[in-house]
């Protein structure tokens, strides 16, 4: 005669809620599991890059070999004489050090300027230019990783130290008196590419989830290479995250160059501008 023996209750029960997915026990064998899955750290990498725009005012004083020239022109007027152009700022970053690089390159052709002597000369002069600057930099962050949207009042700074590299070829033709009338000429180019030592820091706030306050601030060339070298960047301006990982800029800039080689018959040029503008920023 076979006897049965009874189970175990507590293995018996614990048997039945799980087969009935009764609440209590998901929720203790979810929390176990959570208990011995390890957090996720987030990646030490972090990636942007920013095409942008830049339409300013502009003032260029040019001086080659003792001839002057003068241009001032409006945003209008150098949209209508850019003839190619191409900016884009990027940044790499390991834990909180990285890289910073911000390439910008325009072609204008003739813009209608001043010139500083009389005699043959009607005081009117052309202007075609070349233009380039290329910042690269070491660069380190305090505060909260770049990104499109945080949290009100999150902050980040990062100072940067590294190189700028100007390039500048100009060109000027004068109008000169003739046995024909006037006519343009070449009077003198200025073709020259340096770098300079820079120095550095941008920063940035959230105002909401969305919405971020930024500036950045730098200088180059310190009077090392000529009797005059030196530049300056200004930038204040407004972030809104277009989603998860992008956000357009909207900013005031101000870009100042100025370099002479100090000669009796100085050349050199100073350009001051300062206009809007707008970029496309994308976080990885």
């Amino acid at each position: 005669m076979f006897r049965v023996r009874p189970l175990p209750a507590a293995p018996l029960l614990l048997a039945c809620l799980l087969a009935m997915g009764h609440p209590a026990a998901a929720a203790e064998t979810t929390a176990e599991t959570a208990a011995d899955t390890p957090p996720v750290s987030p990646s030490p990498y972090s990636f942007t890059i920013e095409p942008y725009g830049y339409l300013p005012w502009a003032h260029v004083d040019t001086s080659i070999r003792g001839f002057d020239s003068t241009t001032v022109v409006c945003p209008g007027q150098l949209l209508n004489a850019l003839e190619f152009g191409v900016a884009a700022r990027a940044s790499a970053e390991v834990n909180r050090t990285g890289l910073l690089v911000d390439m910008a390159y325009y072609r204008l052709g003739n813009q209608l300027s001043q010139t500083g002597r009389r005699g043959l000369l009607t005081g009117t002069a052309e202007l075609t230019s070349l233009n380039g600057t290329y910042d690269i930099a070491l660069r380190h962050r305090f505060g909260a990783r770049e990104a499109a949207t945080g949290q009100p009042g999150a902050w980040t700074v990062i100072p940067y130290a590294g190189a700028r590299i100007l390039q500048a070829q100009l060109d000027v033709a004068a109008q000169l008196r003739g046995p024909r009338g006037f006519g343009f000429e070449k009077v003198g180019s200025l073709e020259r590419t340096w770098t300079q030592p820079l120095v550095g820091t941008e920063a940035s706030v959230f105002l909401t989830r969305d919405l971020r306050l930024f500036a950045r601030g730098d200088i180059g060339g310190f009077g090392l290479g000529g009797a005059r070298d030196l530049s300056g960047n200004a930038q204040v301006g407004l972030g809104y995250a277009l989603g998860g990982n992008t956000a357009v800029n909207l900013s005031w800039r101000y870009l100042g160059i100025d370099w002479s080689n100090g000669n009796n018959r100085s050349t050199g040029f100073s350009s001051q501008q300062s206009g809007i503008e707008a970029g496309f920023k994308v976080f990885f």
